[in-house]
């Protein structure tokens, strides 16, 4: 935004623009050096202030003061500019050479002024409104289950004894700043090639840097660094985590990619080990959240494995934090066929081993006139809001338009929509935020500030 109008602005000066917090900076790297030049020449004995002052003495006795502090002034003045714009010119070039530093360092500070939010969740659900929520606010932190034991995750599980990447690799991806190559590689999957076949690049770079850095959080910290994501990504918990289910007519389905193929009612989930240890920054992140999300996603699948973990529910009933669920719009097969709001939630609380996890649901209000017949063909149909059950388990209720326009009749959430309508129940429900850390509690409209900084570049 900043570097492709104008290019004659003289971009050095917007190293001084409010909200870089540069110039504070500025002062105390100038103000040391005033003082280390005093202290050198008291220690040498040299007095060269005293011989500035004798010399513009003189020469405003055969001149104007004016004139000689105008032209002074000036002369410093240019000096400190002409120095100024090469290292601006440096430093960017080095940096960031296609001249976007000041816009990425304001962005980010912004950004960081946002609420601390904690999305729960797994598969694409939690990835879509990941793109969404970065844009608001740079401290989320994304909790993904870990219990994935199909496809390309699933392999690299069983071969290589790691936790599943995939969820993993698309919440990164999902909060990388930029849409650019490095993040197009990432989720780059190998269409063909003996053992690369359905394999994805970033589920082998995870993979690889677990082996070298010793664990996958490690693995996952230094992917971000590479992206330049806006927060950073957790998994639930380091134990290799294995699901199954007691279903309705009494069988016990084992792993998570055989649940929905299953075709019955799940009653129960449950997992191995049986405790389960959550990773210490999810607990951490939970206690300091000001936002907790769940959903939406798959309930079994990808939503519930995180509450089966020890303490995790409990850290989030003990929370003074807002607390949502973002209920799914159609039924998936195999997991909630048939299953109302109400049904979700309480398959939810049933799972939960304490009260007070969910505050509101964030339901979907609105679909598709034409909806695609796709979805009748795969026994998926939308989830019926069931208003006085909702109301009666005690879970306040927000209906608003969650889907994006589209005219092929798909079901698609808005990422931009579903962030926008959760911060301003945040802003509606909480009032004035405690402060967190970082975090303080400030709903930012990236998007109106950073066309605000770039007007004020331009003008």
């Amino acid at each position: 935004m900043i570097s492709t109008r104008k290019k004659d602005k003289p971009m050095f000066l917007a190293w001084l623009m409010p909200g870089l917090e540069i110039k504070r900076w500025l002062f105390l790297m100038f103000l040391g050096t005033f003082l280390i030049i005093i202290g050198l020449t008291t220690i040498l004995n040299i007095h060269p202030f005293a011989q500035i002052l004798l010399l513009v003495k003189k020469l405003a006795e055969v001149s104007p003061s004016i004139l000689t502090g105008s032209i002074m002034l000036a002369a410093g003045t240019g000096v400190f500019l002409m120095a100024w714009r090469k290292i601006n010119k440096s430093v960017i070039a080095a940096i960031k050479p296609d001249a976007r530093l000041l816009e990425h360092l304001y962005v980010r500070k912004v950004l960081n002024k946002g609420p601390k939010i904690v999305a729960i969740g797994g598969g694409t659900g939690l990835s879509t409104i990941l793109k969404g929520l970065k844009h608001i606010t740079g401290n989320i932190t994304a909790v993904v289950t870990v219990g994935d034991d199909g496809g390309s995750s699933g392999r690299l599980r069983e071969e290589m004894g790691v936790l599943p990447p995939g969820d993993i690799r698309n919440c990164i991806a999902a909060l990388a700043s930029e849409e650019d190559l490095v993040t197009k590689l990432f989720q780059y999957r190998f269409k063909n090639g003996n053992g690369l076949e359905g394999h994805s690049f970033g589920n082998l770079f995870l993979t690889a840097l677990c082996s070298i850095t010793g664990d996958m959080v490690s693995a996952v910290k230094e992917s971000s660094t590479v992206l330049s994501i806006r927060g950073r990504v957790l998994p639930s918990t380091l134990d290799d985590m294995k699901l199954y289910a007691e279903m309705e007519d009494g069988q016990i389905i084992y792993g998570e990619s055989h649940i929905p193929e299953a075709g019955g009612r799940i009653v129960r989930l449950k997992a191995t080990p049986e405790r389960l240890k959550a990773l210490d920054e999810v607990i951490i992140a939970l206690q300091e959240a000001d936002i907790i999300i769940m959903g939406p996603g798959s309930l079994y699948t990808s939503i519930i494995p995180n509450i089966l973990i020890d303490g995790i529910t409990e850290t989030i009933s003990k929370s003074d934090a807002r607390k949502i669920y973002i209920c799914n719009i159609m039924t998936q097969p195999g997991e909630t066929d048939d299953y109302t709001v109400s049904d979700h939630l309480e398959a939810i609380l049933k799972h939960s081993k304490h009260e007070n996890i969910i505050d509101t649901v964030l339901v979907n209000d609105s679909l598709p006139k034409n909806l695609a017949l796709k979805y009748k063909a795969a026994d998926s149909y939308p989830v019926a809001f069931d208003s006085e059950k909702v109301k009666k388990l005690g879970i306040k209720v927000l209906t608003k338009r969650l889907i994006e326009e589209n005219s092929e009749g798909l079901v698609r959430h808005s990422p931009e929509r579903i962030a926008r309508i959760i911060f301003e129940w945040y802003k509606s429900t909480h009032g004035k935020s405690r402060k967190n850390g970082n975090g303080n509690g400030k709903v930012i409209d990236l998007d109106e500030k950073v066309e605000s900084f770039e007007n004020k570049l331009l003008v």
